[in-house]
């Protein structure tokens, strides 16, 4: 018979019935939020570089499509190792420890510069210590506030992944003008500011678990729910990061312009879903996070085979569709994590670890297949018609688990809702 972690008593300082901003440490949200949205911004820098990238050393879609999803399938696997060691170490000496590994990587592709194919993908898997912030940045703020903020607090720390605007609207500019070599170097100037910010502000919470056996996290994988996250956010997250990667080449290929209009277009879509996050955890914390979610598959589904059907008919229709999706989808990121932290409150770093894998795996899967699918077809409208199928099953087995959690563990908890 499955089990239930439950907290035991508030974690937050100042109780249950304290307003949001004096429940936890702001500084160290605000460090979260920083860490996180940087790390996002060079995540997916290889996305709105490849048009560029790819005419240079000649790559073909299939090789656009990897190059772009490499870094999202690195940042899953190494979730996983993430969320162990904020269990074991605490968030902050994790996430010290992945930007140092970025900032190198980063300094050293700036300063002997890339000529491969092959140099490209050794760098999306250095990227993926980026991708990777998110199995730190959520527990670091998750575990200062109470459950009903939890969805506020998640959201504002995820809203982190508001750093993809970044890279979609300024790397291919300045790829233009400097090269696109060394538009690693202009990222570390941000990167090593945050950092130190970093250092100085962020703490861990006192309510840290004790560290635990490796062999604790395998019955965390027993558990139905923990799949059931992982298949949620392979989907909401999958999506926004795989399009956050792959909209640049779309843009560029399906309307002939230029790598400097493709980011912009991009980062229209990618400012809606980073914006909409947080909405995404207040709306959960007011309705609860099971119909926001009902809501954000339904509509995504029908978004997602809109565009299958019509997105290559105009640009502006195409960045239409694609902002809203990705509104949608941003939605439901903020919205799977304010149920995470109610349902596996003692395993929050594990479980963002395990949660933000599937939806690094959802991310990859879409990145890649785009690019496969259109070298095979001439079209990526299969891949996108595929995803929204996939969004249908994730509504269909929240369907089916909803009325299991409400009456379990979700009926258990004071001042929260599901």
């Amino acid at each position: 018979m499955a089990t239930f972690a439950m907290p035991s008593a508030n974690p937050a300082p100042k109780g249950a019935t304290t307003s949001f901003w004096k429940s936890g440490h702001s500084p160290t949200l605000l460090a979260a939020f920083l860490y996180f949205d940087m790390a996002f911004m060079v995540w997916v820098l290889l996305g709105p570089l490849a048009p560029i990238i790819s005419k240079e050393l000649g790559l073909d879609p299939a090789q656009k499509g990897m190059m772009v999803a490499l870094p999202t399938l690195a940042g899953a696997v190494i979730r996983l190792i993430n969320g162990l060691l904020v269990d074991r170490i605490g968030p902050k000496l994790t996430g010290t420890i992945s930007q140092i590994v970025v900032i190198a990587g980063l300094f050293v592709a700036w300063h002997f510069g890339i000529s491969s194919y092959q140099g490209t993908l050794a760098l999306g898997v250095i990227l993926g210590f980026a991708g990777a912030s998110f199995a730190v940045s959520l527990p670091l703020a998750s575990r200062w506030y109470p459950p009903e903020h939890q969805g506020k607090a998640m959201g504002i720390a995820g809203m982190g992944n508001s750093g993809t605007v970044f890279a979609s609207l300024f790397a291919a500019l300045l790829a233009k003008v400097y090269g696109w070599t060394n538009v690693f170097g202009f990222a570390l100037i941000p990167l090593i500011a945050v950092f130190a910010f970093y250092l100085v502000a962020a703490k861990d919470s006192p309510d840290q678990p004790a560290p635990k056996p490796l062999s604790a996290y395998a019955s965390v994988l027993r558990e139905a729910d923990a799949w059931w996250f992982m298949l949620f956010y392979f989907v909401t997250f999958g999506g926004f990061v795989g399009l956050s990667s792959s909209l640049p080449t779309f843009y560029a290929d399906s309307f002939g312009v230029t790598p400097v209009i493709a980011g912009y277009c991009t980062a229209a879509a990618v400012f809606m879903g980073s914006l909409l996050r947080p909405m995404g955890g207040a709306l959960a914390d007011r309705f609860g996070g099971i119909r926001t979610l009902t809501v954000v598959y339904t509509v995504a589904a029908v978004l997602l085979g809109v565009i299958a059907m019509v997105a290559t008919s105009g640009l502006a229709i195409a960045v239409a569709l694609f902002v809203a999706v990705m509104g949608t989808l941003g939605v439901g990121n903020g919205a799977v994590f304010q149920l995470v932290p109610q349902r596996f409150r003692k395993e929050i770093g594990v479980m963002t670890g395990l949660v933000g894998f599937g939806g690094g795996l959802g991310g990859f899967y879409l990145a890649s297949s785009l690019g496969a699918i259109k070298k095979a077809t001439g079209s990526a409208s299969i891949g996108f018609m595929i995803f929204a199928a996939l969004a249908i099953v994730a509504l269909a087995g929240l369907t089916a688990v909803k009325s299991r959690w409400r009456t379990t563990w979700g009926a258990a908890l004071a001042g929260a809702r599901i």
